[in-house]
């Protein structure tokens, strides 16, 4: 559904993707795992076109993404960045009803089927009842569900989230990647997620790619592909993988540093 072929991208001078391919399997959550730096965020942005690939192609359903309008690309994958940001004035009612301008028409507003989308966005994040609050006044994690019904509200098959629980605590963490992993479950949603957890990958991606220098180390379904090897091969660290009730759990080897007697 979703390619990239022998893909090359750099910031200015500096490489970040070095022939890169991948793809995503369709109505599954894909977790893309790896150090800082590695490519994660910057494969997302060149999915979106907003870095400009130095080779290879991008193709959705077959079709190069280059040769895809921004409006209708828009209402092919909708993007979640890392850091979201809204003016206080805004409610969540205004910033849902933003999730539809790639189906407006130049004169018109939302038609019916576009409110009821909005509604039902609310509806699954459970925050109907906050529609007319200001997002700034929410709670981290309100806010956090908050751009995630933005998110659903703009109705595609595939959707990208940038680090979606990297600022909330572990409560909340659970509680937005339960809501991400539904959005496949239930709703037949392709989810491409950039998590650091290993743990929080095993708990809710089916796939996971890892990714170190900018190229893919592994990838698959997470039991086949998040092993103890790999883990070494992109992190540097040791670490034991073990199943614990049907899910895999990382365990990083550590050396203890006993403290100085009293």
């Amino acid at each position: 559904m979703l390619e990239a072929r022998e893909i090359t991208a750099s910031y200015g001078s500096t490489p970040v993707l070095h022939g890169l391919s991948t793809r995503f399997a369709a109505g599954r959550v894909t977790a893309l795992v790896g150090p800082n730096g590695c490519g994660k965020s910057t494969l997302l942005k060149a999915v979106m076109g907003f870095l400009p690939l130095a080779g290879g192609e991008i193709r959705l359903a077959g079709q190069p993404i280059r040769q895809i309008g921004r409006q209708s690309l828009a209402r092919r994958i909708a993007y979640l960045p890392q850091e979201c940001r809204c003016p206080d004035y805004m409610t969540l009612g205004e910033l849902i009803e933003l999730a539809g301008y790639a189906r407006y028409s130049l004169v018109g507003g939302p038609s019916d089927h576009d409110r009821r989308l909005f509604r039902e966005a609310l509806e699954i994040v459970g925050l109907s009842d906050k529609a007319g609050a200001q997002v700034n006044a929410l709670s981290g994690g309100q806010r956090q569900r908050a751009w995630i019904a933005m998110v659903l509200a703009q109705d595609t098959d595939i959707i990208m989230m940038d680090e979606p629980v990297n600022h909330l605590d572990m409560k909340y963490q659970y509680a937005v990647l339960g809501l991400v992993r539904e959005l496949s479950v239930r709703h037949g949603k392709t989810v491409i997620v950039v998590l650091h957890d290993l743990n929080l990958t095993s708990a809710f991606a089916d796939d996971v790619m890892m990714l170190r220098d900018g190229r893919v180390v592994a990838a698959g379904p997470v039991e086949q592909a998040l092993t103890a090897a790999n883990v070494e091969r992109v992190f540097d660290l040791k670490a034991d993988i073990f199943d614990r009730g049907g899910r895999l759990v990382c365990l990083p080897r550590m050396q203890r540093v006993e403290s100085m007697p009293a």
